[in-house]
């Protein structure tokens, strides 16, 4: 066939191509248009329905209607505490965000696959969203308020199952959310339900919140095979269009070595709400936190690194709202780009991510760093019978690891997993990360459960697709990295296994610490063993004795002043008759469970809770010490207040103990003078050119500890030598020891106990007490 009869033909078969995908366009538009014009009537009719509340004696809502057929579609009524109260200058503010115009286009333009999200150019907003087996994709538009949908555009399929869109006038502040088509055929883990909105997972502001109500569910409660087709859009979280350009003024990331790091894990609202120095309009937020008198407690303590707990947009799970509770501590993220509006003061001239910007240049400014605890092992989504607020109507078998039957792997103990061996679930994590860390200047991250991040499939793997791309990221490359090395899947304890450069939560060194002080059984040898970073994990190629993240306590647990006043947990508050929580808790009440009025019971408390402190931060590793600690502070038992947003958790100033904040000061002071501290190395116990050893370990006696010393389980005193300078002697036990001392000139730099002895070549370390020497010069 001639060439040029090869050419004609192809260009009639394009010609033939572009007029049908032209026809089915147009046709999409026509039942679009249709679609929004029955949906606005629906809507109308939603809002006219009024309510009957009524609240039966054990506190569960019971909501009738009064007029109207579509009770069932609608959220249920407020309930009792905070959930879902706003306050009156984020009212206003969204008000006058109801009366701004939104330049709404008339037309869709093709667009681009990358970036992924809604980006502003200036002109106009680019929309790309992610979905390997969507047969459509819907880009609905709204008010201000997110409640009335105005438009709906059809975005165009893309390469690599990228849907886009441009709209050409579209201006930061327009709402959005997306409906994606596809096959309902939960079996083989597919959701898709175009009745229920979708949250775009790139969202850098969230409209709404998430009340739960059968209307959010895709499928028929009754018939679970079957998609449900009731429409949640004026209930459904939006994302808003955002661009919000900030001055930095020169901001400068202290960037410290991870040999002088010490961190201190807070929750922004438990740490500020009741701060009597922070003015009441933003206790509880990220302004609060930015505070002098918050800043300057931080200096005062010595702390290097603040880890907040979640800040990322997250949800109330549906047991808890029906309970009457919510999330406290965050873990339930679903909009991973978005800063969490609870914590913002809704003071006019701010935002959420103003607020977060301003928190950060003002804790870098004092030279803390501020890394973010991150949530990316699950999403707030539940299991596979749980709601569908985002990734599970976009691409539910591409996000979610998914097992033979459909439902989804629980490896987080949270109903689900995300999939990290799409490489489309790793780009998310990696633009969300680079996000942060680019947008709001973020140090690091501490990332939970982070077993499942590195599960290609259901195996864990060192070198997995995600710790890769991040290892090379150069956005990443000075980030502190931080994992929480196990979750509830197969194989998930997987302490000393992350990739060089990360540091890992070390639960090791939190149950031997606290058996050390606090029980029995623990020897000499396995205190020595975590007291220098753990060596026997964390000792490896690239890695350093920083690795190992020193804890005694964390936001889940007790607190430091209830593990030495209860035995067991107290969890009632919960709702759940005292099963939730661990149980194992290596904890002494020292003699009466509770608070005291008994002064011996006291003394021994605060005896003993100095000796664990002293303990965690001079030992070799990076120790993070938990807010509150400092202070005091108690949860009355309660070992897992992750749903009591109330005074339980947050930090109560009026009663700080102040000597004990001087006291964690000052270890901190001298934490930063010791050089087998400091410098970074591992420690060998072999002498150098000089004959010096960088540590020792002495019996009470004097003498280099034997096998013996070392497995003696009778025996709970030592001594440890730093180069020639400092000396730490360590009693455990319950009673007196005497220790001979080396040779030379000491001076006490810390003890534990109010009357101590001056040194001497003896001395006689009370019962379960600390204190550290330096020689003189």
């Amino acid at each position: 066939m001639p060439i040029l009869e090869i050419i004609l033909i192809c260009i009639l078969i394009a010609g033939a191509v572009l007029f049908v995908l032209w026809k089915r366009r147009k046709g999409i538009e026509h039942m679009n248009r249709q679609s929004v014009e029955k949906s606005e009537q629906n809507a109308t009719r939603d809002f006219v329905i009024s309510y009957s509340v009524d609240t039966d004696p054990g506190g569960d809502v019971n909501v009738s209607p009064v007029a109207g057929e579509l009770t069932d579609l609608l959220p249920p009524a407020e309930e009792k505490g905070e959930l879902h109260q706003v306050p009156e200058e984020k009212q206003q503010q969204e008000q006058q965000q109801e009366r701004e115009p939104q330049h709404e286009p008339a037309e869709i333009l093709p667009g681009n696959v990358f970036p992924l999200g809604a980006t502003f150019n200036g002109a106009g907003v680019n929309f790309a969203l992610f979905s390997l087996h969507a047969e459509a994709v819907t880009l609905c538009l709204f008010d201000a308020s997110g409640q009335r949908e105005t438009t709906r555009l059809p975005l165009m399929a893309g390469a690599a199952g990228v849907w886009h869109g441009y709209l050409p006038g579209a201006r930061s502040g327009l709402v959005y959310g997306y409906r994606v088509a596809g096959p309902y055929e939960p079996a083989h883990g597919h959701r898709f339900n175009p009745a229920k909105l979708v949250l775009d997972p790139y969202a850098l502001s969230v409209v709404g919140e998430f009340r739960d109500a059968p209307v959010h569910y895709c499928y028929q409660a009754e018939a679970q095979h079957l998609a449900d087709t009731q429409d949640n859009a004026a209930y459904a979280l939006k994302a808003r269009v955002l661009d919000e350009p900030f001055d930095w003024e020169g901001d400068v990331a202290p960037s410290v070595p991870w040999s002088q790091t010490v961190i201190y894990e807070a929750h922004v609202k438990g740490l500020t709400r009741l701060h009597p120095q922070i003015p009441e309009a933003i206790r509880g937020t990220y302004a609060g936190l930015r505070h002098p008198a918050m800043i300057a407690h931080l200096q005062r303590l010595g702390v290097t690194t603040l880890e907040l707990l979640p800040i990322q947009y997250f949800v109330d799970e549906p047991h808890l709202q029906k309970m009457g509770f919510r999330n406290h501590w965050g873990y339930n993220s679903i909009g991973w780009f978005a800063p969490e509006p609870r914590y913002w003061s809704g003071r006019e001239g701010t935002t959420p991510l103003s607020e977060v910007r301003e928190m950060v240049k003002a804790l870098h400014a004092a030279g803390i760093e501020v890394i973010m605890d991150v949530v990316f092992n699950h999403s707030g989504e539940g299991g596979a019978l749980g709601p569908t607020l985002s990734l599970r109507g976009i691409d539910n078998a591409v996000y979610y690891a998914l097992h033979s039957g459909g439902g989804c792997e629980n490896w987080s103990g949270c109903g689900n997993a995300l999939n990290f061996a799409h490489p489309r679930v790793v780009q998310l994590v990696m633009d969300c990360l680079r996000y942060w860390v680019s947008e709001c200047h973020i140090d690091g991250f501490r990332f939970d459960l982070a077993v499942t991040l590195g599960r290609n499939g259901a195996a864990f793997s060192q070198s997995a697709s995600l710790f890769a791309a991040m290892q090379q990221d150069p956005v990443l490359a000075q980030c502190k990295l931080i994992a929480e090395p196990w979750d509830i899947g197969p194989h998930g304890y997987q302490i000393g296994h992350f990739p060089a450069g990360w540091g890992e939560w070390n639960d090791q060194f939190r149950d031997v610490l606290r058996g050390f002080w606090l029980k029995d059984g623990v020897t000499r040898s396995v205190f020595a063993q975590r007291f220098a970073a753990s060596a026997d994990c964390f000792r490896k190629p690239g890695r350093s004795p920083a690795t190992s993240i020193n804890f005694l306590t964390a936001h889940d647990g007790f607190t430091l002043a209830d593990m030495t006043s209860y035995n067991h947990k107290h969890n009632l508050a919960n709702g759940e008759h005292n099963r939730d929580g661990h149980s194992h808790n290596q904890s002494w009440n020292c003699g009466e469970e509770g608070p005291s009025l008994d002064d011996d019971i006291n003394l021994l408390r605060r005896r003993v809770r100095k000796a664990m402190i002293a303990s965690l931060l001079l030992a070799q590793g990076t120790p993070m010490l938990l807010a509150g600690d400092e202070l005091g502070h108690t949860q009355q038992g309660n070992n897992n207040a992750y749903c009591q947003d109330n005074e339980l958790t947050w930090l109560d100033w009026s009663v700080a103990d102040h000597e004990m904040v001087a006291f964690v000061g000052k270890i901190i002071a001298l934490r930063k003078e010791i050089p087998a501290l400091s410098n970074g190395q591992w420690w060998t116990g072999q002498p150098d050119a000089a004959g010096v050893c960088d540590v020792t370990w002495l019996n009470p006696a004097g003498s280099v500890m034997t096998p013996h010393d070392w497995d003696d389980s009778a025996s709970k005193a030592l001594m440890i030598r730093f180069d020639r300078d400092w000396l730490l002697l360590i009693n455990g036990s319950g009673h007196q020891v005497n220790f001979n001392v080396p040779e030379g000139r000491w001076r006490v730099r810390l003890s534990t106990v109010e009357d101590v002895s001056k040194p001497g070549s003896s001395f006689v370390a009370p019962p379960r007490s600390f204190a550290c020497w330096q020689a003189k010069l």
